[in-house]
């Protein structure tokens, strides 16, 4: 609220700006906010909390009944996750045991359950396949989807709408209905097992979505800009690395998130289309079973593993996400 105040014919006129105090009842509304969002949050937390809690107890505290919330952190689930063991004879064990210096920690673990390490686990090498086939994936699906959302946006393409539905149909499909043909076809040409297959079936599944939410970007982003960078005698390709892609970034790294997270994930083909070359992590970690029952440390520490990568790449692009999710909400 303005009030304005002249104490002669010549003094200037003084604005004076009132400033609403946050009032008692604002200040507990907003408190009230807080602690629900808070509670939603920790509540949302809970399976990933017992999840970490889980990759660090040993195998009787993991299956113990009731559940224990308090432990002796112990590397079992690790161990489990990371070596292929073997039982000890006694009269070796008796051996190993009474030099544990020149035992690694893994291998002293091991020895406390009554086994010796071999050698790896196969999981290191699919979580590097898992990475190698969702950067690549994602790479493509991002790639391809930019240049047909440009076409789309800019050019009058005979038949737009309907290509567009076309696009937007392959995403109703879901991936399981057609895995049975998929995996015959791979069979036939020699792409079962292999991280060219699994890169094409990932890239064509994230194609659609790449498209559509690419082209609500670029509509976006005004056609006179890239009018003037013609005018000054751009090519129509440098007009849209120097203008659009630039003004287009939040656009694309949000959907690269959202199509890494698809092909991270994946699991129904990287079943029924993978073995051992080209086996992804999410299939593997379901499988880990240990001497005389399933090792829920080594699955719980498999997880955790599987979920830190997706974890750090989205926080890392969170500012670009936040303004991708939100970008053309609000118009001048």
């Amino acid at each position: 609220m303005a009030s304005f105040a002249e104490t002669g014919p010549s003094a200037p006129v003084v604005e004076s700006v009132r400033v609403d105090m946050v009032t008692p009842r604002a200040r507990a509304s907003l408190t009230i906010r807080m602690i629900i969002a808070i509670i939603v949050a920790v509540i949302m937390l809970i399976p990933v909390i017992w999840l970490t809690m889980t990759a660090f107890k040993s195998r009787p505290d993991a299956v113990a009944a009731p559940p224990k919330v308090f432990f002796t952190p112990s590397l079992d689930g690790l161990v489990a996750l990371l070596t292929t063991r073997n039982l000890v004879p006694p009269a070796e064990l008796a051996r190993l045991q009474a030099d544990p210096g020149k035992l690694s920690l893994f291998q002293r673990v091991a020895l406390d359950r009554g086994m010796t390490i071999i050698g790896p686990s196969p999981y290191v090498g699919r979580l590097r396949n898992s990475v190698v086939i969702a950067l690549t994936s994602t790479f493509f699906s991002v790639l391809l989807g930019l240049l047909a959302a440009y076409a789309f946006s800019r050019y009058n393409i005979p038949g737009k709408s309907d290509w567009l539905f076309f696009i937007l149909s392959t995403r109703m499909l879901p991936p399981v209905v057609v895995t049975i043909p998929i995996f015959i076809f791979y069979s036939r040409v020699g792409l079962r097992d292999t991280h060219l297959g699994m890169i094409l079936l990932y890239t064509a599944f994230n194609l659609s979505f790449s498209v559509w939410l690419l082209k609500g970007f670029i509509d976006e982003i005004p056609k006179e800009y890239e009018e003037a960078a013609l005018v000054d005698g751009y090519s129509r390709m440098r007009a849209f690395l120097k203008i659009v892609l630039p003004q287009a970034m939040t656009g694309v790294a949000a959907t690269a998130v959202f199509c890494l997270i698809f092909a991270w994930n994946e699991y129904a083909f990287a079943v029924m289309l993978t073995q051992e070359k080209a086996r992804t992590a999410p299939p593997s970690i379901v499988t880990l079973q240990g001497t005389g029952g399933i090792e829920w440390g080594a699955i719980a520490a498999g997880s955790l593993g599987f979920l830190i990568p997706v974890v750090i790449v989205t926080f890392a692009l969170r500012k670009y996400l936040l303004r991708g999710v939100t970008f053309g909400a609000i118009r001048q």
